[in-house]
């Protein structure tokens, strides 16, 4: 069964990569973007994989546009002081934010609703995507996730697993994942995913839901084994490593996913123009080879393409977190 987040983009492809190839083709006049330096907001700590994705695509915008790109950090509330600040800068061009899956999900963990992603936002471009992976102990008892869905079908419950904290997207992804094997794990949330690697290692829990970045170190280490990567093709960083699909679950996808987004109001001009940057700088050899780095891949498609998954998104986190009673920490 495909996923709605997959079979969408590939949708939006389909019909939409003509017009992208079109934009930038042809170009859109720089007058309308203000000759002044850009701002992209992430909602996360400094080094850690938004961070990283926003810093190496600013890169290459600045250099295109001839105009500076600052990088703000503005971590806290799951990135909601982000998409706030985002909210309320002017709509000119010159603040954008890097936004993650929390964009999507975030209206319906948290009550009351602290934005609505489609009335206070504008989509510029869909950046990327790297998967979400399912690592263990290197001593657990599974050596393969078909290992470990036998082992949770015998005994419901009884595994546990950590993920950086309630709402994140690797918690919500493995709740995905558990309705589609059939499956129940007990989660144990924490405050960021250090601390919950830090205990996976230590063999406090056998399981980790993480991004594919911040578990590597420790697969090199040899102190974590990756069980499977949540994404419809392997990553380059565990080309060894099978996907879900791979594993019996052919469409599944949960992937932390990245993108440009604008304040609301923000004329299409300068929308179409910094859109048509960014599928530029997807082009390019160092933007390509830092995703890869980080286990993901680049996703150049249409300003529509992104509008949609936001919207696809946000209604199947709704529906998760209704069903699965999910709390923000």
């Amino acid at each position: 069964m495909q996923t709605v987040m997959q079979s969408n983009l590939n949708l939006s492809r389909r019909r939409c990569l003509a017009l992208s190839v079109s934009l930038l083709a042809t170009g859109v006049s720089a007058q309308t973007l203000p000759n002044k330096p850009i701002k992209i907001i992430v909602g996360y700590s400094a080094g850690g994989a938004v961070d990283t994705v926003a810093r190496t695509v600013g890169q290459a915008i600045a250099a295109s546009l001839g105009q500076p790109v600052i990088v703000e950090n503005k971590p806290g509330a799951g990135s909601n002081i982000a998409v706030k600040a985002t909210i309320d800068a002017p709509p000119d061009g010159l603040t954008l934010m890097m936004a993650a899956n929390a964009l999507a999900a975030n209206p319906a963990l948290y009550q009351p609703a602290p934005f609505d992603p489609e009335r206070d936002l504008t989509p510029v471009s869909l950046i990327g995507r790297v998967p979400v992976v399912i690592a263990a102990n290197a001593g657990a008892p599974y050596a393969n996730i078909k290992q470990l869905i036998e082992a949770a079908k015998a005994k419901p419950g009884a595994i546990a697993f950590a993920s950086p904290g309630n709402g994140s997207t690797p918690h919500m992804a493995v709740e995905f994942f558990e309705r589609a094997a059939g499956i129940k794990l007990q989660h144990v949330p924490y405050r960021g995913g250090a601390q919950a690697l830090t205990d996976v290692i230590g063999g406090q829990l056998p399981l980790a839901a993480m991004n594919a970045l911040e578990v590597l170190p420790h697969v090199k280490s040899g102190k974590l084994k990756v069980l499977a990567v949540l994404s419809p093709n392997r990553t380059a960083i565990f080309p060894d490593t099978p996907t879900i699909a791979e594993s019996g679950y052919p469409g599944f996808e949960a992937s932390v996913w990245y993108g440009l987004v604008a304040p609301a109001r923000t004329p299409k001009a300068i929308v179409v123009h910094l859109h048509a940057e960014v599928q530029r700088a997807l082009q390019t050899p160092a933007v390509r080879e830092r995703m890869a780095a980080v286990g993901g891949e680049v996703l150049p498609g249409s300003v529509e393409m992104f509008a949609t998954l936001i919207r696809t998104e946000r209604q199947r986190y709704e529906t998760l977190v209704r069903e699965a009673n999910i709390k923000p920490d």
